[in-house]
């Protein structure tokens, strides 16, 4: 609602240009965030796709690796001086220093071939035992025998590849190696007993290094139990001052899965070797797309350059498609100023054209009616008049007709000649061939013959006095609209109350206007009649008569709505009608004889 309120305050012209733009900001905001996506999609993809290819060469350089040394106790075993030692008794290895020393040297020779070996032992059940170091001081066997290479291999029937680790088989030796063994199965002669072959951790912790995987990514190997084989920040995740996803990698056999929440996220990419290794690549989404922000900036400066090639053509068409509605425009600001003889040129054959000739009609046929309605309210409104005029006559002339008949059925004939008399001033008065206008003083004549024969009928139970400034007596008034609110004063004002009553009449000019007041003293109204005396519809009789609604009509109909009828009234106090009419100036003459009324 707010976003059409907006549109519905600004020009068209302005209205298609945002239009325009805002489409064309869109569809470029759509494609360019698309291109992004798609873009930054197929990085992501063809990052993901390279990490698991290192990820993978990492885990056949490691097997390759453990497979080595696998062959290397595989070949330890099968050395004649070795197997001398370990097929030898007890007795023979006490007897005869020569086995341990040839199997020793055999073992050292090993060693000092491969820079990757830390050291090679083997041990049996008794604790006897043979190393490359022949002059190292082995710890006891309650210390060495719960070690998980001892303990585990005994257990196995494959070699044990456990994790990095602190070796500390022998005295003052603490190496950091990763460990080979393997079980040596009791026979006629020998012991069952364990061959342990050490690697020196610093291999696998280059095979893992040279790993680039941009500025933050990294490579850490944790073995099935979870425990870490490598970690580039393993001192840090040993003080929990860091910490991975291990469940989550654990679960894992191969594939890549993104965790954690916006800046902090990463993308664990896993690899599992045959001996149950994870070799696990970290990398960080934000830095897979290493052109990230290259096409970004890109996307923004085509998406600008669109817009404002699409700004300079949306404000072309829109001028050129509003230039006819805005001269259409103009005419039509001029003719809501009353110039009804404006005309638009039409243009071509399109909507607009269409809209132009569709004006020019429409302005033609305004015109027209307009002069129809001004005949026809002028009409309306002399048939109002006269129409309410009508209603009045036939009222007082019923109420009037009916006391001279209550009068003859009584024998007053002299009242009844009077009373005739004044009737027949009344009805001269009425039939004035129409006119609208009287004098103030005819109208009063007219109210006089009416009281007299009131009066008459009521056998002096009201009295009356008019007063009233001779400078008004000329001024035209509309005829009959006295004797309603008269008439109204004695049935409803005098009437009821048991004592005499009087009705008094006063007029006099205030400065534009005439003011004249129909006072009584009798039964008064209250506040609720009041209110809505006049109120009721011209031409219903309610409970005040017909008159009183149609004289308040009649005198704003034709003086306007500033003037017409007032009341004042108490309960037991009397009513107080005041009647305004404007003050013209123009002298309103009676012809007495025929009725007819000249306007000066």
């Amino acid at each position: 609602m707010k976003l059409m309120n907006l549109f519905s305050r600004r020009s068209i012209h302005m209205n298609i240009a945002i239009a325009f733009s805002c489409l064309i900001v869109c569809t470029t905001a759509i494609l360019s965030f698309s291109s992004y996506r798609l873009s930054s999609n197929a990085v992501t993809s063809s990052s993901i796709q390279k990490t698991s290819q290192l990820v993978e060469q990492v885990k056949v350089n490691i097997q390759t690796y453990i497979g080595n040394m696998e062959s290397i106790a595989s070949l330890v075993i099968s050395s004649r001086d070795v197997m001398r030692f370990v097929d030898a008794t007890q007795q023979d290895r006490d007897s005869d220093e020569s086995l341990k020393r040839g199997a020793s040297q055999y073992l050292r020779s090993v060693v000092q071939s491969r820079k990757d070996i830390a050291s090679i032992l083997y041990v049996n059940k008794s604790g006897d035992f043979v190393s490359d170091q022949s002059h190292a001081i082995m710890k006891s066997k309650s210390e060495w025998t719960q070690q998980d290479w001892y303990r585990l291999a005994l257990t196995s029937s494959e070699e044990v590849v456990s994790p990095s680790h602190v070796q500390h088989i022998f005295e003052d030796q603490y190496r950091w190696v990763v460990s080979i063994s393997r079980k040596l199965p009791e026979s006629d002669r020998s012991q069952e007993g364990v061959l342990l072959v050490d690697l020196n951790y610093n291999v696998i912790n280059d095979l893992c290094r040279q790993i680039e995987l941009g500025q933050r990514g990294y490579v850490f190997i944790v073995s099935p139990s979870g425990d870490l084989v490598y970690h580039p920040q393993q001192q840090l995740i040993h003080s929990e001052l860091k910490s991975e996803q291990m469940q989550t990698v654990l679960d894992m056999r191969e594939g890549s899965i993104k965790l954690g929440k916006a800046e902090e996220s990463k993308m664990y990419t896993v690899a599992t070797t045959s001996f149950g290794w994870k070799i696990v690549a970290v990398t960080y989404p934000d830095e897979l797309i290493e052109n990230k922000h290259q096409m970004q900036t890109s996307a923004a400066l085509w998406g600008v350059l669109c817009l404002i090639v699409g700004l300079t053509i949306s404000i072309i068409l829109s001028y050129a498609l509003t230039k006819p509605l805005k001269n259409l425009e103009m005419h039509m600001k001029k003719a809501e100023r009353g110039n009804f003889d404006v005309r638009v040129d039409i243009e071509g054959t399109h909507e607009i054209g269409k809209l132009a000739r569709t004006f020019n009609l429409m302005i033609s046929r305004i015109k027209e009616l307009m002069n129809q309605i001004v005949q026809e309210q002028e009409m309306k409104r002399r048939s109002e008049l006269k129409a309410l005029q009508s209603q009045i006559q036939p009222h007082f002339l019923y109420n009037t007709l009916d006391s001279i008949i209550w009068m003859a059925e009584s024998g007053k004939v002299d009242d009844v000649v009077e009373m005739t008399t004044a009737l027949s001033r009344l009805l001269r008065s009425s039939i004035s061939k129409g006119e609208e206008l009287v004098p103030v003083s005819v109208e009063l004549d007219h109210i006089r013959s009416y009281l007299t024969i009131q009066s008459r009928r009521y056998r002096k139970k009201f009295t009356y006095s008019i007063d009233v400034e001779d400078n008004i007596l000329a001024a035209p008034i509309l005829k009959l609209v006295l004797q309603p609110i008269v008439e109204n004063a004695i049935y409803h004002g005098i009437k009821p109350n048991p004592d005499q009553g009087h009705i008094q009449i006063l007029g006099w000019r205030e400065a534009d206007s005439i003011l004249l007041t129909i006072a009584d003293d009798g039964a008064g109204m209250d506040p609720e009649k009041l209110r809505t005396i006049l109120m009721d519809k011209p031409g219903v009789s309610g409970g005040t008569g017909v008159g009183i609604a149609n004289v308040n009509h009649r005198i704003q109909l034709y003086f306007g709505h500033e003037y017409g009828l007032h009341y004042e009234s108490e309960r037991e106090e009397g009513t107080t009608v005041t009647l305004r009419i404007p003050y013209m100036e123009d002298e309103v003459k009676d012809d007495g004889e025929s009725g007819k009324m000249d306007v000066d």
